[in-house]
């Protein structure tokens, strides 16, 4: 289940800003920007260079794909790093917090477990087998950094996916050059179904989304909405958590899927195909979509509404579920009159 500006319901808000819009691909995801309202192309311009900047500088960072990225680098150097970028000291800082405020259930200290099944898009270094096998003792209550002095060098002794985290910090970094330009009165930035909006298209209350149905991805009726969601103003994200693409065989012959839970070194999620989640900022909405998944059918509807989150998910029995919170912002579900 994705969340997509174009799917079903949802185009309306779309077609009046069709020229203000520009899209490309970042992150291995495709990436589309809308502007509100009717900016100058001069406008439509800059704010597309901003994002692609901001793009481009946090993959470089982050990406566990790129063999030349900061966090590449800070692997084959065991962990060390003697002038870490701003961008890598800030994600590492937020996963710490997210991992703390989820108990455990967000980690991006999960590396080693997805290559162990079997994701290894860039060989790990030489060598690194004695501290892979050592990852989970430490996993669920260590720190994912050390710092010599405030703005010193950083010690990561696990290496670390920063993933749909990742994803979230550019966008969350995208948006805030795009609130600087002069001239913008409001966009939606969105990178392979995760969103970060501001303001409403002109004449309208919100930005609308539709919710991709992860059911109807195999048939004729792919990317079809299993929701329609009116974002609240003045500003909102929302990421979704699914297993509906990154599925592969791993060494035994076992389907597995890259939602890892940090407490047992494997896939998590039991009956659930997909999360989404709603608030104010996109990379805690992907921390939450993510914490909430691997709680499983059982037990993700008390968690979020423990932590009043506004989220819906699909079960692998079919149903469309949600919380009260979500609700509020929830105008079309499917199979509802």
């Amino acid at each position: 289940m994705a969340a997509t500006a174009t799917a079903g319901p949802a185009t309306a808000n779309l077609e009046r800003t069709s020229r203000a819009g520009r899209a490309g691909r970042a992150m291995g995801s495709p990436l589309r920007l809308q502007l509100a309202g009717e900016p100058p192309p001069a406008l439509v311009d800059r704010a597309w260079s901003a994002v692609v900047d901001e793009f481009e500088a946090t993959e470089q960072a982050l990406s566990r794909f790129r063999p030349s990225s900061e966090v590449h680098q800070l692997r084959l150097a065991r962990g060390w790093s003697e002038t870490p970028s701003r961008r890598l000291v800030a994600a590492l800082t937020v996963a710490d917090r997210a991992r703390r405020l989820t108990g455990g259930r967000f980690d991006p200290r999960v590396l080693v477990d997805l290559e162990r099944l079997g994701s290894v898009p860039v060989a790990p270094p030489a060598g690194e087998a004695p501290r892979a096998a050592q990852a989970h003792a430490g996993v669920s209550s260590a720190p994912l950094l050390r710092r010599v002095g405030r703005d010193g060098p950083i010690e990561v002794p696990l290496p670390v996916d920063f993933g749909g985290i990742g994803k979230g910090l550019a966008l969350r970094w995208a948006a805030r050059r795009l609130e600087s330009l002069p001239g913008s009165s409001g966009f939606l930035l969105e990178a392979g179904g995760d969103l970060v909006a501001r303001g409403a298209p002109l004449g309208e209350p919100g930005w609308r989304i539709a919710i991709e149905d992860p059911r109807s991805v195999d048939h004729a009726n792919a990317g079809s909405p299993s929701v329609v969601v009116e974002l609240p103003l003045p500003a909102a994200a929302i990421a979704t958590s699914s297993t509906r693409r990154a599925r592969w065989l791993d060494p035994s012959g076992r389907e597995v899927h890259h939602l890892i839970d940090p407490r047992t070194g494997e896939p998590g999620g039991t009956g659930l195909l997909a999360v989404t989640v709603l608030g104010p900022d996109p990379a805690w909405a992907e921390v939450w979509s993510k914490a909430l998944f691997l709680e499983g059918a059982a037990g993700i509807a008390a968690l979020a509404r423990r932590r009043g989150l506004a989220a819906w998910w699909v079960t692998t029995a079919g149903d469309v579920e949600m919380t009260p919170a979500a609700r509020w912002h929830t105008i079309w579900v499917a199979g509802e009159h």
